[in-house]
């Protein structure tokens, strides 16, 4: 980079470009073959235990829901995607890791909170207790890997509801399968019984795992924002109680209104659900205005013009941007530009919170290099057009 490059005004840029590492790539290829492998046993287990019908009607079933979530989630991810490699890893994780660990340990953790706890109810240990605490420490490993193995892309609160939110969409999914499974096989037919247990879980209450480690991703999304190791293990810590007490708090707060679910779930669970999304707004928001500041600086530099950043940094910009490079068959390239803008514009915010100097100060130099291009496809495709 030469000294009168533009970027070169920007502090921290032009630093060294560290040695690319390939082992990164094939360690990220290695997690999600063995994440799948998991799945596939999980699966095996399933359906030798439950049998090949109710296995097949149940994860059918079990699809439902898990579509709701992942809507919800594909809604949360719009300004900044994440990689679909990554979320197919969250998802596998979720789905196999989680659900395996769970089965392993659950009831070794249950004997000794057995031992800890002799007053208190065997069924209220389980369902109150152990199954809290086991499940999301099961599923926030997973969201601890990531913000290691996938650093570049973990760098804020929503990328890690993202990533926690499609892990135990997972957790959700196969959980689903042996809830329905269970009401099918006591009731011997579908019926009411199963028909009951989908709405209440399927229906009503789709999102509940999602929500609780929720709370580890976004405590984990907090952390990474600056560098140190301590604030990793003190996010996960605290994203991690709170998602137990989120967890316990669902599986035994019925007791608080005698067990009446309805009324449980009316005054309780929604407005629990409503704060959830009013939060995800805000951040979404938040993200925005994020974008619209650090993109500015690369306008001064010269990299953007005023009006680049306007329709960049708003939804209804990107919109019409999109729309507009559609007249001239070069949607996927708008798109790769806005993509492009807003990895740059959360690089550039790890850099100033002095992240990871020299392998952000790297990657940003590649985005800058990459929107150059972008930007250079764009204008020839609408040129080519008007002539």
């Amino acid at each position: 980079m030469h000294p009168g490059h533009p970027a070169a005004e920007l502090p921290g840029f032009g630093m060294p470009r560290p040695a690319r590492r390939g082992s990164a790539g094939v360690l990220n290829v290695l997690l999600l073959i063995a994440a799948a492998a998991v799945v596939a046993g999980v699966g095996m287990f399933l359906f030798a235990a439950l049998g090949s019908e109710a296995f097949l009607l149940c994860g059918i079933l079990a699809l439902i829901p898990l579509g709701i979530c992942l809507l919800g989630l594909h809604w949360i991810d719009r300004w900044e995607p994440e990689p679909r490699g990554a979320l197919v890893f969250a998802f596998l994780w979720g789905a196999g890791v989680s659900v395996a660990i769970t089965l392993l340990l659950g009831s070794m953790v249950n004997e000794v909170l057995m031992t800890l706890l002799p007053l208190t109810p065997a069924d209220v240990v389980a369902t109150v207790v152990q199954a809290p605490l086991v499940e999301e420490v099961a599923k926030g490993l997973g969201v601890l890997l990531l913000v290691f193995v996938r650093r570049s892309h973990f760098d804020g609160p929503l990328d890690g509801i993202v990533y926690a939110g499609v892990i135990g969409a997972g957790f959700a999914f196969i959980e689903n399968i042996l809830y329905f499974s269970a009401a099918l096989l006591e009731a011997g037919s579908i019926g009411l019984q199963l028909g009951f247990v989908f709405v209440l879980r399927g229906l009503f209450s789709p999102f509940a795992h999602v929500l609780f480690t929720a709370a580890i991703g976004l405590a984990l999304g907090i952390a990474v924002r600056k560098p140190g190791g301590g604030r990793i293990a003190a996010g996960f810590t605290a994203g991690l109680a709170a998602a137990v007490a989120g967890h316990m708090f669902w599986n035994g707060g019925m007791a608080l209104v005698y067990d009446d679910f309805f009324l449980f779930y009316f005054l309780m669970q929604v407005p629990l659900f409503g704060l959830a999304v009013a939060g995800v707004v805000y951040l979404r928001k938040a993200e925005q205005r994020l974008t619209r500041e650090r993109l500015s600086e690369y306008c001064a530099a010269g990299w953007f013009t005023p009006t680049e950043v306007q329709m960049l940094s708003t939804a209804d910009g990107r919109r019409r941007a999109v729309g507009w490079s559609a007249q001239f068959g070069a949607r996927g390239p708008m798109r790769a530009f806005i993509r492009e803008a807003t990895n740059l514009a959360l690089t550039r915010q790890q850099l100033v919170n002095g992240r990871d100097p020299r392998r952000n100060a790297a990657r940003e130099e590649r985005l800058l290099e990459e929107l150059t291009r972008t930007r250079e496809s764009l204008l020839q495709a609408a040129v080519s057009r008007r002539a």
